[in-house]
């Protein structure tokens, strides 16, 4: 869950292992912290939501200072993405990194939204409780991301 996930975030493999590594990481060190008012798996979900924000973050930092790569030959983001996910047939790899680089330009609470329910198979109402906003708000979120990809998509 928290790779898929990840992944579908950061459309890459070695990004979402570490990042599967460091939310497990987290889970452990703030569990004595967890409050038990939502379930453990929306918890871990909104910190693998969290993490992953501030890997994209990172990275936007890091693009701005772009000059830098050629400077710094250990750098890990050589400013391409590359989505490599398992299971994905050869001829639909090229068409599923399209998509994900489309969902990847919508605003972050789309982005969100529509990966939890898309791609996670989440409902509503675990989506509202994730994102700490009401089922209402989910459905603009989700209806908006659909018709920006839509137009993103050129149909």
């Amino acid at each position: 869950m928290v790779y898929n996930l990840a992944l579908n975030y950061l459309h890459n493999v070695q990004d979402a292992e570490e990042t599967t590594q460091d939310v497990f990481i987290k889970v452990h060190q703030r569990y004595k912290n967890f409050k038990h008012s939502s379930s453990l798996k929306t918890w871990i979900y909104r910190i693998t939501i969290n993490h992953c924000l501030d890997v994209i973050k990172a990275r936007k930092r890091f693009k701005r200072f772009g000059f830098l790569i050629e400077i710094l030959p250990d750098s890990h983001f050589k400013g391409t993405v590359e989505f490599n996910h398992p299971g994905i047939e050869l001829e639909q790899k090229e068409a599923t990194q399209n998509i994900m680089k489309k969902i990847a330009q919508l605003p972050q609470k789309q982005q969100t939204a529509l990966i939890l329910k898309s791609i996670e198979g989440l409902s509503q109402k675990e989506i509202s409780v994730i994102m700490e906003i009401s089922e209402k708000a989910i459905e603009s979120l989700l209806s908006r991301a659909r018709n920006s990809l839509k137009k993103k998509l050129g149909n």
